[in-house]
């Protein structure tokens, strides 16, 4: 019964290996390293959309120009909760426009999958698939 009640007693601040003194505010949070946790997602991500196809790759960079005119401060990109009829009216009239410059389009599910992939990076730091350290 002795020994359970040791582990059960907080160590004293000089005896917490690698720390000494007291905890700053930020390390008493829960899941205080998400920031670095989502820097490695999303290197994680880039690192495998370099795998895709040349053809997905050149959509890919386009579909990310044309995502910059809707990129700014308060857009519908960026809500927490984007509306799935928005994205999708945004995927069909991006399937437009490829379909113009293009002689063979993606088909507009796949130029919504990599709508969504850009998206989710620019809402979690990446920026036209450059990633900068958060």
């Amino acid at each position: 019964m002795e020994f359970h009640s040791k582990l059960l007693q907080p160590l004293p601040e000089d005896k917490v290996r690698g720390w000494n003194g007291p905890l700053p505010f930020y390390m008493t949070y829960p899941d205080y390293r998400s920031r670095e946790k989502e820097a490695m997602l999303l290197r994680d991500l880039e690192y495998l959309q370099q795998m895709y196809p040349h053809e997905i790759r050149r959509y890919q960079r386009r579909i990310a120009e044309i995502l910059d005119r809707t990129d700014y401060e308060g857009s519908m990109i960026y809500d927490e909760y984007p509306d799935r009829c928005s994205v999708q009216a945004l995927a069909r009239s991006m399937s437009k426009i490829l379909e113009n410059e293009e002689e063979s389009a993606p088909a507009e599910e796949v130029v919504q999958i990599l709508l969504c992939d850009e998206i989710y990076k620019r809402r979690h730091g990446g920026c036209r698939g450059k990633f900068y350290s958060l």
